[in-house]
């Protein structure tokens, strides 16, 4: 400036102009004044100001509609290419969750099958061979066993011996254990899951009513 204080790189030209200056070029000094002209008011700025507002909303609006239609286009070749990418995936995955669910349904058969077993004997022991004050010490160690096992799974696993959770375990581990097997990757799938999600997400929320200036239908009460 012409007291010697140097002027911000961020300084408007019309701010700049609007004193005299000096430009150093060269370690020299040249001494600018530039022709006089009327200040911008506050009120004129605000004008200007908003005159770029209203032409910037205008811009919008009249290509609001193009961009939309592009938009639109570009999540549906996603959308597409991401259910091709899913296809196989889907029917590794089903072939896959099939075969885990098969031998989990076994093994709960399995299951079923041991107790019923070991009830049986307990009870042939009970009243053909032995006596109950003989067999009475067996079943509760037993019981005790049984108790000491199911305490085992919670600290395996941090849950409750819950018969519908110890299934969906069992499913998920022989599911895992498939998988690898047959070299499906999971991550994979589930990271094409969720691009897929969000990009309908996408889609519904460029095709609500208020986006695409249409009337909004009303909601009955039947509805």
């Amino acid at each position: 400036s012409a007291d010697g204080n140097k002027v911000s790189d961020a300084t408007l030209m019309e701010v700049l102009l609007m004193n005299d200056f000096k430009l150093v070029i060269n370690n020299t000094a040249y001494s600018v004044s530039p022709p006089v002209k009327d200040k911008l008011s506050s009120e004129h700025a605000t004008e200007v100001e908003d005159i770029k507002s209203l032409v910037h909303r205008l811009f919008v609006a009249l290509h609001l509609e193009d961009h939309q239609i592009r938009k639109e286009r570009e999540l549906l070749q996603k959308l597409d290419r991401l259910k091709e990418e899913l296809l196989p995936l889907e029917q590794m995955k089903a072939r896959i969750l099939d075969s885990a669910d098969a031998k989990t349904s076994r093994l709960l058969w399995v299951g079923l099958a041991l107790m019923s077993t070991q009830g049986g004997a307990l009870a042939w022991l009970t009243w053909w061979v032995y006596s109950w004050d003989i067999m009475e010490p067996v079943t509760y160690f037993i019981t005790y066993g049984s108790a000491m096992a199911f305490y085992a799974y919670f600290v395996l696993t941090k849950q409750d011996y819950i018969y519908p959770d110890a299934k969906d375990r069992q499913l998920l581990h022989y599911f895992y254990r498939k998988s690898k097997k047959q070299h499906f990757n999971v991550e994979r799938y589930n990271k094409l899951k969720e691009d897929l999600a969000e990009a309908e997400e996408s889609l519904r929320r460029l095709r609500q009513p208020l986006r695409l200036r249409l009337p909004i239908r009303e909601i009955s009460d039947k509805d």
